[in-house]
């Protein structure tokens, strides 16, 4: 049974929202044009520069933006296979997230909530200023924050994340944008500037966490059937009614009787669908991942869930109707994103149809799909 939460938690939530809104709006404006005279100080040379030690800075504890940093890592590590990388972060997900990052040598943690812990809070931001760095990297221009950790820090060379002329709409997707604006830096300073397709979110999965997520869906399902996977929350008005929620999962599961579903479920433990489906819960997100990952298909509204199916290589459908699409939508192994504003559900369950046909015309195993 679904327990509500309590009106004093749902209103101490919304006031935290409403401060937390504002605050990015004063320190957007305090901040705006931090780091954008950077480049006038950039000149191209003949001599390649040394670059060792790396700071990337996402101050955030969100699973959905850490992962999506996960290209940026992967790309750092592609233009500098020996370097040794600071990873800046907020909260503790973030150790769980690159745990399989061997270039990640040091984890620099901010506490969630900077006013409970002052002292630790300020002790990162002096050690950002004294520590030395080759190179520092903020991971997305929306951060305020991470814009004024990237102007104090050490480093020769700064990435704030600020170039006006990337117009492309890939270039706008948040996974993507950080990739960009490094690359276009690196030129600037003289690198071989790198064309190559970017990488996709990944949260490099281990063969023995495979094989687990395996197990566990094979003790939920009991059959031989290949299976869909849905995740009916999301926070705030990204989360979709039950109403829309059970009719979809009416002719979902009505169109598709070779499949199993299977409902993941969020911490909270509730279901937009009222447990119709059989579900998997869990607080390890990559025990989360390693079930989705043994699935087909993947398919959820905008959240920190859906981009860890994509991190687990897992083809997904991400629903839309509010946030950004070209700024979040899941991308490689042929994932796709439906914004249902402007498609019914029978549009959708067509959509997804054609996926499925897709990978039975060319099925791959286990392990060949995660070479």
């Amino acid at each position: 049974m679904e327990t509500k939460p309590l009106k004093t938690n749902k209103k101490r939530v919304d006031f935290s929202r409403y401060i937390n809104k504002y605050r990015r709006k004063i320190m957007g404006a305090l901040t705006k044009n931090v780091g954008k005279s950077q480049f006038k100080t950039v000149i191209n040379t003949n001599t390649k520069p040394e670059i060792k030690k790396i700071l990337i800075i996402r101050p955030n504890h969100r699973l959905g933006n850490l992962l999506l940093t996960t290209p940026l890592v992967k790309e750092v590590v592609q233009e500098f296979p020996d370097c040794e990388i600071d990873l800046l972060a907020k909260g503790k997900l973030a150790p769980i997230v690159f745990c399989k990052y061997s270039n990640i040598k040091n984890f620099i943690l901010l506490p969630r909530k900077p006013f409970s812990e002052i002292i630790k809070y300020c002790y990162i931001w002096v050690k950002v200023k004294t520590f030395k760095y080759d190179l520092v990297v903020n991971a997305t221009k929306d951060s305020s924050s991470g814009r004024l950790l990237t102007s104090i820090s050490n480093s020769k060379y700064k990435v704030f994340g600020e170039i006006d002329d990337l117009k492309t709409a890939e270039s706008k997707h948040m996974a993507k944008n950080p990739i960009y604006n490094l690359r276009d830096y690196l030129s600037r300073i003289g690198l071989k500037r790198n064309n190559k397709s970017i990488a996709q979110l990944d949260l490099k999965l281990t063969n023995n966490e495979l094989i687990k997520g395996k197990n566990i869906l094979d003790k939920i399902v009991q059959n031989d059937k290949k299976t869909i996977s849905i995740f009916t929350y999301a926070t705030g008005k990204k989360c979709y009614s039950k109403t829309w929620w059970n009719e979809f999962y009416t002719q979902l599961k009505a169109s598709h009787k070779d499949y199993n579903i299977i409902e993941i479920l969020p911490i909270e433990n509730i279901s937009q669908i009222d447990f119709a489906a059989q579900s998997f819960y869990s607080k390890d997100i990559r025990e989360i991942a390693s079930v989705i990952a043994n699935t087909t298909l993947f398919i959820g509204a905008d959240s920190g869930i859906m981009h860890l199916a994509s991190a687990a290589k897992t083809t997904t459908v991400g629903l839309f109707s509010v946030t950004k699409t070209a700024k979040y939508m899941p991308y490689g192994n042929g994932s796709i994103a439906l914004h249902t504003n402007k498609t019914t559900i029978s549009e959708c369950i067509t959509e997804i149809d054609k996926i499925l046909d897709k990978k039975k015309k060319s099925t791959l195993t286990l392990s060949e799909y995660y070479i």
